[in-house]
């Protein structure tokens, strides 16, 4: 069962940049890739890092403390010193505003 909350407004985001948000006191990192919204948790499973404050190469967000880098897509790590991957969630942009699934 999904669980949409509107979390931001599409005009918000950048390409190629991230901003934090907190739906229900959860910390997630919205990044605007290409005309795609990703959301991933905001911090660092390396390091206590705002990944959204965090440095955009194709589908990866590179930490700002360790350089170390997650898929956007899937919150896998990519490259050391990550190892542990970040959670996702789904997105959906409908009339101007950003939806997650939290469920």
């Amino acid at each position: 069962m999904s669980n949409w909350t509107d979390v931001a407004a599409e005009a918000d985001l950048f390409d190629g940049a991230g901003i934090p948000v907190a739906p229900g006191g959860r910390d997630i990192a919205l990044f605007s890739v290409n005309g795609e919204v990703f959301a991933t948790s905001n911090l660092c499973t390396h390091g206590n890092a705002s990944l959204c404050e965090g440095f955009i190469e194709g589908h990866e967000i590179e930490c700002p403390f360790h350089q170390g880098r997650f898929d956007l897509r899937t919150g896998a790590a990519t490259f050391a010193p990550c190892t542990e991957p970040i959670q996702v969630w789904p997105v959906k942009v409908e009339g101007g505003r950003v939806f997650l699934d939290l469920a």
